[in-house]
């Protein structure tokens, strides 16, 4: 028999890294601060009424044509080699796959994120994940960016948990997405899945979590434990660490119970199954 999975789905920005992935190397490289980037985006999207992601991905073109360089699959993923993941990021990974075989499931990776694919492609992490959901380019065939591909914005997040639900990870197939199915024959239930985010654009998958039995778990830094700190408050997430993933902290110790949780639960089910089983056909 197949074991269990479970999916472990994670934000980008502010949850694996420090900070906005674009901040690391793509910003710099346009020779202006951070702030003074996403003002202009913002600014941008508001007057046009535009997807806040729409627009910052617009930006990025707009900004790299003001330099007489266009936007390339290349470029965009050695800006991911100067991103700066939080401690223990790296091996954690590998570590909670392990923990998982030992319980008897099988764990498996995600990221769903309003960053860019091709940036998060070179941060070092990229084979960890069964699957990347993230904001992407089309390139021409000279590989330079044209069109957004794939916009990933706050809300639209949650049609990845189903899409990893019934395991149709294809983008395009819409068609076995929408499909009515079964509950129990669903590849990863609700029950089985686990959030990590850092924030308020987090808190529509979060709260699916929540709704359908799955766990939601909040991590911050100092500048935005407040922050944090109101969505336990309201409910909104089941548990808030500190963004720290190495061996002995508090948040890998969670993933590990929650784990062996799921673990127990699987077995209990199957126990339950095979007594109805026997009683309805001696």
């Amino acid at each position: 028999m197949d074991k269990p999975i479970v999916a472990i789905m994670y934000d980008f920005d502010k949850t694996l890294c420090t900070k906005d992935m674009q901040d690391y190397g793509f910003i710099p490289g346009l020779s202006m601060p951070p702030a003074e980037f996403w003002k202009k985006a913002n600014g941008f999207g508001r007057t046009q009424q535009m997807d806040s992601i729409l627009a910052y991905m617009y930006t990025m073109i707009e900004e790299k044509k003001k330099q007489g360089l266009p936007i390339t699959r290349e470029s965009l993923y050695h800006n991911g080699e100067d991103i700066v993941l939080f401690e223990g990021v790296r091996e954690f990974f590998d570590r909670v796959n392990l923990y998982g075989a030992a319980q008897g499931v099988q764990v498996e990776h995600y990221v769903i994120s309003s960053g860019l694919r091709e940036i998060i492609e070179g941060s070092g992490i990229a084979d960890k994940f069964k699957e990347i959901f993230a904001c992407e380019f089309l390139y021409d065939e000279n590989g330079e960016a044209l069109w957004p591909k794939t916009a990933v914005n706050y809300t639209n997040k949650t049609q990845f948990v189903y899409r990893i639900n019934k395991g149709v990870l294809d983008v395009s197939n819409d068609t076995d997405l929408n499909r009515s199915m079964p509950d129990d024959s669903k590849r990863v239930p609700f029950s089985n899945m686990i959030y990590i985010g850092d924030g308020l654009s987090d808190v529509p998958c979060m709260k699916m979590m929540k709704a359908y039995g799955g766990t939601a778990i909040a991590v911050y830094q100092e500048s935005n434990r407040s922050k944090v700190e109101e969505l336990l408050l309201n409910d909104r997430v089941d548990f808030i660490f500190p963004a720290d993933y190495r061996e002995d902290s508090a948040l890998n110790r969670t993933v590990h119970n929650l784990i062996k949780k799921i673990a127990i639960s699987d077995e209990l089910i199957k126990e339950n199954t095979k007594q109805l089983k026997e009683i309805r056909h001696p």
